[in-house]
């Protein structure tokens, strides 16, 4: 998968004929969860200090967005 970030915070990612975008909420989910090895609530408590966000809201969020990425085919388990 290549993850390609622009300037105004949209990111693209591809790879294996799947392309997938997102916007800035999106893409700084990604890298919160890149930077916590894609532990959510370790990811969810970083993002909603940031954001002085309810850390449970943040969490859900990260679960539905997360989904959203296995359902577009970006992540898949590794063997």
């Amino acid at each position: 998968m290549r993850a390609a970030v622009f300037a105004d915070g949209r990111m693209e990612l591809s790879g294996d004929g799947t392309i997938f975008h997102c916007g800035p909420v999106g893409t700084a989910m990604w890298v919160a969860l890149c930077q916590h090895d894609w532990q959510i609530d370790a990811a969810a408590d970083l993002l909603a200090g940031l954001w002085r966000l309810d850390v449970e809201n943040m969490r859900t969020d990260l679960v539905i967005w997360v989904d959203e990425l296995w359902d577009a085919g970006v992540l898949r388990h590794h063997s």
